[in-house]
């Protein structure tokens, strides 16, 4: 298979879609009001002087990068063309990327990822993500805060009225003049001498949470 960034179409292509979608998605944000629950929690593990490992699912990008903007975020994005133009949308919202997916560039993309915490930047993952299954959570957060000592911190998005695509993740694009509903969970931390026994059941308790949360955002838009 080749790769996209040999073709000058594609990133011209890239370029563009980033170009046309940052303005739209800017004046979308705009119109949204926000109901927002357990942003102690983020701002605790900040306070503290940790990084939020931050932990979504991988349908709900659209309304956490207008929530998180300009925090300087490391958000994992894959390498592949949709994650570039994904990437370029993101730094115009202020994050920064680190490039690889389970599939390529893994052990690149965590390595950095460690070092951007270590640096004092939180970090963001879509745990079931580039290509599901939905509401499966992947190791990489929980392997990650092994790894680091920062804690993982799952959050979910709601809108109370909004467009749903028919993509294995069921992409939600709020319409516009909705009310999101964004609830931060508690900071889960993983010990450093974690076994892959632990991981794994570290890995269950995160999907456990984010589901604790998902209910609770539709709850306060419904």
């Amino acid at each position: 298979m080749s790769d996209w960034r040999e073709s000058r179409s594609q990133r011209f292509q890239a370029t563009a879609i980033a170009a046309i979608a940052y303005p739209l998605i800017s004046a979308l944000g705009r119109t949204w009001s926000w109901r927002v629950e357990g942003a102690e929690h983020y701002d605790g593990v900040v306070a503290a002087g940790r990084q939020p490992i931050l932990a979504l699912w991988h349908g709900r990008i659209l309304p956490a990068t207008l929530y998180f903007q300009h925090r300087g975020i490391v958000a994992m994005t894959s390498e592949n063309f949709d994650g570039e133009w994904i990437a370029r949308v993101h730094a115009r919202f202020g994050y920064r990327a680190a490039r690889g997916s389970t599939s390529r560039g893994a052990r690149k993309a965590m390595v950095q990822l460690v070092r951007e915490a270590e640096q004092g930047r939180a970090v963001a993952f879509t745990v079931d993500g580039p290509r599901g299954p939905a509401r499966v959570a992947q190791a990489g957060a929980v392997w990650l805060a092994r790894a680091s000592g920062h804690p993982v911190v799952p959050f979910h998005a709601e809108a109370s009225a909004a467009w749903t695509a028919r993509s294995w993740d069921r992409t939600l694009v709020p319409k516009p003049f909705s009310t999101i509903g964004l609830v931060i969970g508690e900071p889960m931390y993983v010990a450093k001498n974690a076994n892959d026994d632990d991981l794994e059941a570290a890995r269950v308790a995160l999907e456990r949470r984010l589901a604790e949360v998902e209910g609770r955002a539709a709850a306060i838009v419904s």
